[in-house]
């Protein structure tokens, strides 16, 4: 951490301890993207864990931030509903494409069941020896002795190659994924996007028209385990094209879900153990440890900050009266640095015990179906870097994204030694 960035976060946790519990707001995205949000959280925590937000610049909002209140949330969706949006900020209501992650059972049961099979163990098992011949490609050809971007060399190749594998994608367009995963989320990132809303929504109806064109392909071919196959010949997904904008919602969750929470993962590692060199030197000495460590990575990174729900009734929880139609926001960035669940939970220990005890995949029925092959690209991509390269030094500051849902980097260099 650099000396600018600690007199930052020095100034961030006076401002987060000095601000009256009332307007204390921890939505603001700027925060995130100097990564001085931390503090904000940790007062939250301590002194007022079910929060109101009576002011923002996304309207009113509840701050739930602790792990267990988190989960006990999660798993109500009885009471709290992802029904039309999932994170904090609406969507312009004349362009709000519905998808299974922001809809409640049965509707996100069917749908949800219908695309599972793309990355279920047996599948992943048939594509692990696939993705390993591609990260060692793609480290192997890396510079080495000069400097170049983590973020655009590593991190978005090899998500995109395994997007691409996933939805059986024309390789030669598979750049086209990674924009439109960007795209996506750019109404949450506020300030690294000059789209536009109508720019935005001009690219994602080129989307759905490229998308809609291979949903032509797979439904007249015999079923197969990409994505797009299985959603053609599923009945409860089959009609899906007949409602445009719902075949739009579906491709952007799992575009973005494949997309963001390993990218990120695959930069936020690297430079943890950059900054934490005890536990890099744990790696190297026993490389055993990878598959706790990509746990660790992951919880240490929490690469979607948050998820939203609406009530659905009054309810009262933890002794706040929470009322229907009311935002409840989960702050999975927070839980996983709640120390009173979490041991030491502001230190980055590969080692750790229960590494997979986090909530960066979310709880109950919207848990992330992809979360398996999120920890076996970490995990692949991390036995081939320690076959090739003792160390991977990062040599400046991380540039991140401008969001309060996507924990991002849009730049980490890096040198290999020669």
């Amino acid at each position: 951490m650099g000396v600018d960035q600690l007199s930052a976060l020095e100034r961030a946790t006076a401002e987060a301890w000095s601000t009256p519990l009332e307007t204390l707001d921890v939505s603001r995205a700027e925060r995130f993207a100097a990564n001085t949000h931390w503090p904000f959280f940790a007062r939250l925590r301590k002194d007022d864990p079910v929060h109101y937000c009576a002011e923002s610049a996304h309207g009113a909002y509840w701050s739930v931030t602790k792990f267990n209140d988190i989960v006990a949330i999660d798993a109500n969706h009885g009471v709290f509903s992802s029904q039309d949006n999932i994170v904090i900020g609406d969507q312009p209501a004349d362009f709000t494409p519905p998808m299974f992650i922001a809809a409640d059972p049965p509707k996100h049961d069917a749908q949800r069941k219908a695309a599972t099979p793309a990355v279920s163990p047996a599948r992943l098992a048939d594509l692990e020896a696939l993705i390993r011949e591609r990260v060692g490609t793609i480290l192997d050809g890396l510079p080495r002795g000069e400097t170049f971007n983590w973020v655009d060399r590593v991190s978005i190749e090899l998500t995109t190659q395994m997007l691409a594998t996933l939805f059986d994608f024309p390789w030669e367009d598979r750049h086209l994924l990674p924009y439109w995963s960007d795209v996506t989320t750019s109404t949450e990132i506020v300030g690294n996007s000059s789209l536009g809303e109508e720019n935005r929504k001009r690219i994602l109806m080129e989307c759905l028209e490229y998308f809609t064109r291979l949903w032509r392909e797979r439904q007249a071919a015999p079923p197969k385990f990409d994505f797009i196959s299985l959603l053609a010949h599923d009945p409860a997904t089959r009609d899906l094209p007949s409602n445009p904008l719902e075949y739009l919602g579906n491709l952007m969750l799992l575009i973005v879900g494949g997309n963001d929470t390993t990218r990120n993962s695959i930069t936020g590692g690297l430079l943890a153990l950059n900054e934490n060199p005890v536990e890099y030197d744990k790696l190297r000495n026993d490389p055993s440890l990878i598959p706790n460590m990509v746990s660790e990575i992951v919880r240490w990174q929490t690469p979607l900050a948050h998820m939203r729900r609406t009530a659905l009734e009054d309810y009262e929880f933890r002794g706040k009266k929470i009322k229907k139609g009311d935002r409840v926001v989960m702050w999975y960035v927070s839980g996983n640095r709640d120390e009173e669940v979490i041991d030491r939970a502001d230190q980055f220990i590969i080692d750790r015990d229960r590494a997979r005890h986090h909530v960066s995949f979310g709880f109950g029925i919207h848990r992330c179906m992809g979360n398996r092959v999120a920890e076996m690209q970490l995990r692949i991509l991390w036995e081939e870097i320690m076959k090739r390269f003792p160390r991977i030094e990062v040599v400046g500051e991380p540039e991140r994204v401008t969001s309060n849902f996507v924990l991002g980097y849009t730049s980490l260099p890096v040198r290999i030694s020669a």
